[in-house]
């Protein structure tokens, strides 16, 4: 038997998602532009993501990326916005062609390179910097220790991740769900866990 009133909200969800996404692009296409932040064609959003550049710095988006920050558009739950921060002059974020994000926080002090066609499930962290000092003295005057990310292409992180200052990502490996990377993982494998630590090669 057909399901009729699924099929219409369905169909309304759908709409509603079609027309958060053209406001949304809209709108963070002109933010872009005002904060000096280069994106490739395609760019695509659902709900505004948060975009802080620091003076001198550079924040830079391939073709077709997607960023989802609307609380719905990802069923499997976003609960905060994209946000992406650089936080010196020399600051830099790259981002490559075909990624998509979803509810994603990424902040830069020095470089955080992301390859083509990668993913971030929801509520995912990349930082390569600690965002204060560890000693007590410290920790309301320094940003802490930084060093640079690399995440390379087809790369899957997966729900919960937080991806750690100096790690490098193979390329087409995974990231479990709720993994923390604080270590270098090579290509080709499926890893997780706190520490995240390699399970498999495939």
């Amino acid at each position: 038997m057909a399901d009729i009133q699924g099929k219409i909200v369905m169909r309304l969800r759908n709409y509603r998602l079609r027309l958060l996404e053209i406001y949304s692009g809209c709108w963070m296409t002109i933010s872009l532009a005002i904060k000096k932040v280069k994106h490739g064609s395609n760019l695509r959003c659902w709900g505004k993501m948060n975009v802080v550049r620091y003076p001198a710095s550079s924040i830079t988006l391939g073709n077709r990326c997607s960023f989802r920050s609307d609380n719905s558009s990802n069923m499997i739950g976003v609960n905060r916005r994209c946000m992406l921060s650089t936080h010196s002059q020399k600051a830099i974020i790259n981002i490559g062609n075909g990624c998509g994000f979803s509810g994603t926080v990424i902040g830069a002090m020095e470089k955080i390179e992301i390859g083509n066609d990668v993913l971030c499930g929801a509520n995912t962290l990349i930082t390569d910097f600690d965002w204060h000092g560890i000693l007590p003295h410290e920790r309301k005057t320094s940003p802490g220790d930084s060093r640079p990310i690399s995440i390379g292409n087809n790369v899957f992180i997966g729900y919960g991740t937080i991806v750690l200052k100096g790690v490098t990502i193979g390329d087409n490996s995974v990231i479990g769900a709720n993994s923390v990377v604080t270590k270098s993982i090579p290509a080709n494998v499926i890893a997780g866990g706190n520490p995240c630590k390699v399970i498999k090669a495939f």
